[in-house]
């Protein structure tokens, strides 16, 4: 039998949000609560809606609004959109973020707050209810255990952005609640984080799902994401290092001193998934180097996918990244910044390998440069059906240099390059033809990385060495002689945390990581400072040309404040127990 997929987004559900708070009521959609529990489909519908909002992290469309979109890698050095400040990303690394954000017109929250505190209320009125619907004790503790990783999962990108967080347990507030929380400390709220997916690992261990429920919560997914939230917490802006002095805010958060025995911890978290032995990396280089790689993100069954957001067939990646001659918005261009971070494919840096060429950049890279990012001369898909360059230079008396194309202007905010990360290749945005795809919100590349970074915190480098190498190999590096990828021998803690950090971002660009990662590593205030880079290539010849370094348009003034965001205001009004981020 073929197996069906568990498409999240066209699911419907039984309630939709009407807030009088961030914490308060879901009106029903013409039913009763009382009919909606009675009913095993509309229960379900209920589940599925609080499924439905967990990809809003991860949405290429996360901050539609006036002069463009986009999610929170606009806010980092991966990519560039445009400089209106009612982008949030735009307005988060040029510094305007406040507890009001009156003039730019949005809430600083954008659904950083509310999305995920609607979800809290929706589970804790689930499990509410669950000893009152129609299924089976079986099926009521599979559902409990799928609503209460999905509330950990909602709270955990809480804590990221926020430190601690008021947690409600399982409190479902009712519209006449007057709501006056105070704050968790960091510490609890990962504690009670941590438990709470213990617990759904454990009631999920012996269940398999078939057809139609694939894609649910599994107890690997519970693994993963403690994975991800141990390793936060061991991380320097988390760990002993609040960018608060106030002896009362510190707590809230970070924990108060560094504990180095967080980052044992987080490295068992991630062994644990690797023991599993459930997952694996989608390895193909016979087709091409890093065939598999670029694969695995049209795939919604696969080996590597652990906790994903399947999407109904479709173009939407086409649609939003692609470059205008293919009919796309490219609303998220990368950065010279992130080309310069792929190594080239003997696993080097283009600093150290005596392959790279800066008047032909392109040659000899980690494939996965040219399976993520679409550079000048690259052939792609047309809208015609047949695969022409793209051509991003410019040149004197060239039709080329005009609005219509890919070259870049001061006014079009190109940067020389085009987002390829997750598109198949195969269709260009007005072309016929979908592709099935799913949003990979937690896959098994990511905790190879997790355990890499934590154990070689713990002094251990050839531990995380071994898991480096595997992703490499996938990715079509070569081993070397000395089978390496291109690791240095004896390489020590510090260089190799460097390296490792450069391999994440890579590995994960465009999927929702690198606005946490330089922020949790506490290197944002060095990264988001003056410009990021783009690429101005001009012709010189037929196949000759310069490349010429320049800035982006928008400027980066990342303040320290910055590293957490502040509590939107309105709820430090509704909640006067609430206490403001340091710095706001």
């Amino acid at each position: 039998m073929k197996t069906k997929i568990f498409t999240i987004f066209f699911m419907a559900a039984a309630f939709v949000a009407c807030q009088k708070s961030s914490l308060l009521d879901d009106k029903t959609n013409g039913l009763t609560e009382e009919v909606v529990f009675a009913d095993s489909i509309q229960s379900m519908n209920f589940l599925t809606k609080i499924y439905q909002d967990a990809g809003y992290t991860f949405g290429p469309s996360r901050f539609s609004s006036a002069g463009g979109s986009g999610n929170t890698e606009l806010a980092t050095d991966n990519a560039e959109g445009n400089d209106n400040l009612s982008v949030w990303g735009n307005a988060y690394v040029q510094g305007t973020i406040g507890p009001s954000n009156v003039l730019t017109g949005f809430g600083t929250d954008k659904d950083f707050w509310s999305t995920p505190y609607r979800n809290i209320r929706r589970v804790n009125l689930l499990i509410s209810k669950l000893p009152e619907t129609p299924f089976t004790p079986q099926m009521k503790r599979r559902l409990q255990a799928e609503a209460r990783f999905l509330r950990a999962f909602y709270y955990s990108n809480m804590i990221a952005a926020f430190g601690g967080v008021p947690l409600i347990g399982d409190k479902v507030f009712g519209i006449n609640d007057i709501i006056n929380i105070p704050r968790s400390s960091f510490a609890d709220c990962v504690n009670y984080i941590s438990s709470e997916l213990d617990a759904v690992a454990a009631n999920l261990a012996n269940v398999v799902y078939k057809d139609a429920d694939y894609g649910r919560i599994t107890q690997g997914a519970a693994l993963a994401l403690k994975s991800r939230v141990l390793l936060y917490a061991a991380s320097p802006l988390f760990n002993g290092g609040s960018t608060s002095t106030d002896a009362n805010v510190v707590p809230l958060t970070a924990y108060p001193s560094e504990d180095r025995n967080r980052w044992k911890i987080a490295a068992d978290a991630a062994e644990a998934v690797i023991n599993s032995n459930k997952y694996a990396l989608n390895i193909e280089n016979t087709t091409r180097p890093g065939y598999g790689f670029y694969q695995l993100f049209l795939k919604r069954l696969n080996s590597e996918y652990i906790f994903a957001y399947n999407r109904p067939v479709q173009r939407e990646f086409e649609s939003y990244y692609l470059p205008p001659t293919r009919s796309g918005a490219s609303i998220m261009k990368p950065t010279q910044n992130l080309v310069e971070a792929f190594p080239m494919r003997d696993g080097k840096t283009i600093i150290e390998s005596s392959t790279y060429s800066p008047n032909n950049p392109y040659v000899n890279r980690d494939p996965r440069l040219e399976n993520s990012i679409i550079y000048n001369g690259m052939v792609y898909q047309s809208n015609s059906g047949t695969k022409t360059a793209v051509l991003t230079y410019t040149s004197t008396g060239s039709t080329i240099a005009n609005t219509t194309s890919d070259a870049y202007t001061p006014a079009n905010k190109f940067t020389g390059y085009f987002s390829r990360k997750m598109l198949d290749e195969n269709l260009a945005s007005s072309s016929a033809g979908n592709t099935e795809r799913a949003w990979p919100l937690i896959r098994y590349a990511e905790i190879l990385l997790n355990y890499a970074e934590a154990i070689n915190e713990m002094g251990e480098p050839e531990k995380a060495i071994e898991k480096l190498k595997l992703i490499r190999e996938r990715a079509g590096i070569l081993p070397g002689a000395d089978g390496r990828y291109g690791i240095k021998a004896a390489i020590g803690v510090a260089e190799l945390r460097e390296l490792i950090r450069n391999e994440r971002r890579i590995e994960l660009a465009f999927e929702d990581h690198r606005f946490n990662d330089i922020r949790r590593w506490k290197i944002a205030s060095t990264i988001l400072n003056g410009f990021n880079k783009i690429d101005i290539i001009t012709r010189t010849g037929t196949n000759t040309y310069v490349h010429t370094i320049g800035n982006a348009s928008r400027p980066l003034k990342f303040r320290d404040a910055m590293y957490l965001l502040p509590i939107p205001l309105t709820e430090i009004q509704k909640m006067p127990m609430m206490v403001q981020n340091p710095g706001y």
